[in-house]
């Protein structure tokens, strides 16, 4: 039996999302109206007449309100919903509630590196880190110098990767610097990371001794640093390069797969090229698996912080308290300071692929992004790259573009990212594993060479959102241990090292 053509996600929503394509002219026996035009897949439909002013609800959140009268069966899109945000109460720490933890008899674990720092790693690399952009056409020679034939005797090394970016210099002292340096630290001292070489120029503003100083990278053990002018120019400082890495990479090579409880596991949630089936298939299916990640002791960060504006009232009730909410709050409060005066909105945060997809505003999406986050209580707040050390679910404050958000959960210590798509984003992310969840059938088999799961399962009726994220839980540990994503296997993630760039260039 074939599914509904409409998707009802709450009791109280005036609206239906389209399954499938529906035609112009079109029955609806479930609301009991006619299309009034043809409506895309993981758009919005009317299920009862809509006044002009009227809220639009949908998983009985408000997205906005009717800008004119809305009849039964007609298209909901930017066209007719006016600006969804509101005034909700923040109501901090007022719906916090503890997941029950998981008895030791059902206890889950994966294979593991151990590293000093007493965290654990799901790879094991040699990275070569830049500090500023001059020096990044050698990390890159360094790197692609070491052939998988050259590398065949470190057979416990997954390879050598460059870690390069457009900025480090030309840049304000104080948080800009600050940001980047807290990056480079958080990659270098990374638990995937069995060695590191870091690579300067010499008269860049991002010094070498500095940041070493500052990020406690002189006492890491296996970490080389030089610098391009006292080497010599780019050819020497490539040859030095390469010599450090073969200095170091009998140390990583020591490294051995071990078995670790799941709770030595950090995840990082993004989405990216959304739709309307997101909120519907794949993120709340990852809201499954991050709970049952907490359940197990684990750690899930959630960032993207213009992608909960609008609903971020309902992270700040779910906090453990006061404070953590407040925290919360004061990062919106830096966002809507850090967009003023700029030529940007903070809550136009919509890509034209969003649109396309069937999501109209930010709240909208905010709405399907914030179900990456599960049920389980807000137990920290964290700036852009700090280090996570609080278990159980986080918020680590990035922008929505998710090279530069993936980029500031790996330096946090995030060892494996999970990353949900419903248009089809191609994201690798070195060093460590990425997931990529699609939230829709046709998507996922159009791109099936860089899907690993398919959570529009749950659209075609094959499967219920706590089954799919049960399996997204399963590949989580399986990837952890080893088994290559899609992404790595097409050697994504060489060039998606995005520090994110505040402040001024001078």
């Amino acid at each position: 039996m074939e599914p509904h053509p409409l998707i009802r996600l709450h009791p109280a929503d005036n609206v239906r999302i389209a399954r499938v394509d529906i035609v112009a002219g079109a029955r609806l026996d479930e609301i009991g109206a006619t299309t009034r035009g043809n409506i895309r897949a993981g758009h919005k439909v009317a299920a009862q007449l809509i006044r002009v002013g009227d809220p639009i609800r949908k998983y009985n959140a408000v997205i906005g309100h009717a800008a004119h009268d809305i009849a039964p069966g007609e298209w909901l899109h930017d066209h007719n919903i006016s600006s969804g945000r509101g005034g909700e109460d923040y109501a901090y720490a007022s719906e916090a509630r503890r997941l029950l933890a998981v008895s030791d008899s059902a206890r889950e674990y994966f294979l593991g590196y151990p590293h000093a720092s007493g965290r654990v790693g799901t790879r094991n690399y040699v990275g070569i880190l830049a500090s500023v952009n001059c020096s990044a056409t050698v990390v890159h020679k360094a790197a692609e110098w070491f052939t998988p034939e050259r590398l065949a005797e470190f057979e416990n090394v997954d390879g050598v990767v460059a870690f390069a970016h457009t900025t480090g210099c030309g840049m304000e002292n104080g948080e800009p610097l600050a940001l980047l340096r807290r990056t480079i630290g958080g990659y270098v001292r990374h638990p995937n990371i069995g060695a590191a070489v870091v690579v300067g120029l010499g008269c860049e503003r991002n010094q070498i001794g500095a940041l070493m100083t500052d990020q406690g990278l002189r006492d890491v053990g296996a970490v080389r640093s030089l610098i391009i002018q006292d080497e010599g120019g780019t050819r020497r400082a490539i040859e030095a390069a390469i010599s450090a890495v073969k200095e170091v990479l009998p140390v990583a090579n020591e490294r051995r797969r071990q078995k670790f409880p799941a709770s030595e596991l950090v995840l990082g949630m993004q989405c990216g090229a959304s739709d309307g089936f997101s909120s519907i298939s794949a993120n709340p299916a990852l809201g499954v698996a991050s709970d049952l990640l907490v359940r197990q002791g684990g750690t899930s960060i959630l960032s993207e912080t213009p992608e909960i504006y609008g609903v971020e009232y309902m992270l700040t009730r779910r906090a453990v308290s006061r404070t953590v909410g407040e925290k919360l709050v004061a990062r919106i409060r830096w966002w809507e300071e850090y967009a003023r005066g700029r030529d940007v909105q903070l809550n136009g945060n919509v890509t034209p692929g969003n649109m396309a997809g069937g999501l109209t505003n930010i709240v909208e999406k905010s709405l399907g992004s914030l179900m990456k986050g599960g049920n389980a209580p807000l137990e920290a707040v964290y700036q852009y790259a700090e280090t996570v050390v609080q278990r159980g679910l986080v918020f680590m404050d990035s922008p929505g573009y998710d090279p530069v958000s993936a980029t500031g959960q790996v330096a946090g210590g995030a060892n494996v990212i999970c990353f949900t798509t419903g248009r089809g984003s191609t994201f690798g992310c070195k060093p460590v594993p990425s997931i990529k969840i699609a939230t829709n059938s046709p998507m996922f088999h159009r791109l099936e060479e860089d899907m690993d799961l398919n959570a529009g399962q749950i659209l075609d009726g094959n499967k219920d959102v706590e089954q799919m994220g049960a399996e997204i839980f399963a590949a989580i540990l399986d990837h952890a241990s080893g088994r290559p994503t899609k992404s790595e296997a097409l050697d994504l993630g060489r060039h998606e090292f995005v520090p994110w760039q505040i402040g001024i260039m001078g």
